[in-house]
């Protein structure tokens, strides 16, 4: 069995290296410390709850989930920002891990259910998320507005 813990600030150098691995898989240049930084503001300021998994004695993957409220449920729901698992750990289920655990976390904060995004391109996770009882929105679009730097 594998263990799955929730990210403290005890656990931020093992988290930053997972987590900059994940910014690379999405074409980002790879910057440990400014993740570092990043999640410890996240730690800190109670932000988001990450669950760490743990596969031979290191964590080898995480999900990372962000506070919202739904208009219709009238409820917290909660974003499942990023999900990752060390390309040489797939296929061992932790990622569906992961997932229920992100699950049983909605159950425990009474929160009405999980969002998610990834890119059309993410096959693993395109695969991955219906298998685990995901539906996909085809009801809505989703827009981005950046602010100019």
């Amino acid at each position: 069995m594998n263990k799955i813990e929730i990210a403290t600030l005890s656990h931020l150098n093992e988290f930053a290296e997972l987590f900059d691995q994940y910014r690379v898989f999405y074409r980002q240049a790879t910057d440990v410390e400014k993740g570092k930084s990043f999640l410890k503001e996240r730690i800190t300021n109670d932000e988001s709850v990450t669950f760490l998994i743990k596969a031979e004695g290191k964590f080898v993957g995480f999900a990372q989930l962000y506070p919202l409220f739904h208009y219709k449920a009238l409820q917290r729901q909660w974003l499942l920002s990023d999900l990752f698992v060390d390309p040489d750990f797939r296929g061992l289920g932790l990622s569906i891990a992961l997932i229920d655990r992100c699950k049983a976390y909605c159950e425990e904060t009474e929160a009405c259910g999980l969002l998610l995004e990834t890119e059309k391109t993410n096959d693993i996770g395109n695969q991955l998320y219906p298998k685990c009882g995901f539906e996909l929105d085809q009801d809505h679009n989703y827009y981005n507005w950046w602010k100019k730097s």
